[in-house]
């Protein structure tokens, strides 16, 4: 057994890591589990996944909101990992860098499969750990991209896009009709991307909201695309941004066009360049899973 860290990575990519999530696809689908145990404020969320072949994980999060005063992360954890075969703990891997690449990587992918080829001007709306880590994601798939930084407080903008050489927005409308390429990273719970201003051929991928009450997209967005999602057991029933407008009927479950596991047959694919595509960023545990392998397989080679 081996204890993974961050110091792996810099050996790590983001094109390798989009291609390993992509054959853990091709695997027979997994079984995943959540459980919750509450304390007050605290949590400790556990999150399990069995893929046959390849192995199995359990992502053990807390979730302390004090720890935020006293200057330690709010969420911490590990991530076991076991074989397949025996059951056996192979590795332990660091929550945090887990966590970043699975987040990132799993909209790449997205981007990946959905944006146009010629795509080079990028929007990232929101100015936090994940806005930061989608700037290096796309960054690897596009080189040269132009990247602009949104946040409603316009100085959190600032600082991010001089860190990661890009350039802060004032105004959200004329940045969105820009763009290519937008991705949302907030945790609204109201919507902070009209559809209106969407321009044909752009591909969105909406990050930020996992709780049944959080939506990043207006439904003129959902309206207007073609709408994808990494798992339909992860986002339907789940997430307010597919399932407010599911129960509001401004879209039905046959909107959903495909999955992640709908990638081998070609069906998680953009069909025309003025088309607009919107893939929504579920996670699971599953995903913990194939990028924790990911990472297992550099420390190991």
């Amino acid at each position: 057994m081996r204890i993974i860290g961050t110091e792996i990575e810099p050996q790590l990519d983001w094109i390798a890591l989009t291609d390993a999530i992509a054959a853990g696809h091709e695997l027979p689908r997994a079984q995943i589990a959540d459980s919750f145990l509450y304390r007050g404020g605290d949590t400790l969320l556990t999150r399990s996944a069995w893929i046959d072949g390849l192995g199995l994980a359990v992502k053990a999060a807390t979730v302390f909101p004090g720890n935020v005063e006293a200057g330690r992360a709010m969420v911490n954890g590990t991530v076991n990992l076991l074989d397949d075969v025996t059951g056996e703990l192979q590795a332990l891997v660091d929550f945090h860098l887990v966590t970043r690449w699975k987040t990132a990587g799993d909209s790449l992918l997205s981007a990946r499969r959905l944006a146009r080829r010629d795509a080079r001007r990028v929007l990232v709306i929101g100015a936090g750990a994940v806005a930061a880590s989608m700037v290096e994601a796309y960054r690897a798939m596009i080189p040269d991209a132009a990247v602009t930084i949104w946040n409603r407080t316009h100085a959190s903008a600032e600082r991010l896009a001089q860190r990661v050489g890009a350039t802060a927005a004032t105004d959200l409308e004329s940045a969105v009709r820009d763009a290519e390429i937008i991705a949302t990273t907030t945790m609204s719970t109201t919507p902070v991307l009209p559809g209106e201003w969407l321009s044909p051929g752009t591909h969105v991928d909406l990050i930020g909201a996992y709780r049944p009450d959080m939506r990043e997209a207006d439904d003129e967005t959902l309206r207007r695309a073609r709408l994808f999602v990494d798992s339909r057991a992860t986002t339907l029933g789940h997430i307010g941004e597919i399932q407010i407008p599911l129960d509001q009927g401004v879209i039905t479950s046959n909107d959903v066009l495909a999955d992640f596991y709908d990638l081998p047959a070609g069906a998680y694919a953009r069909q025309s360049d003025d088309e607009i595509t919107v893939a929504k960023n579920g996670g699971g545990a599953h995903l913990d899973l194939m990028t924790a392998k990911y990472i297992q397989s550099v420390a190991d080679a």
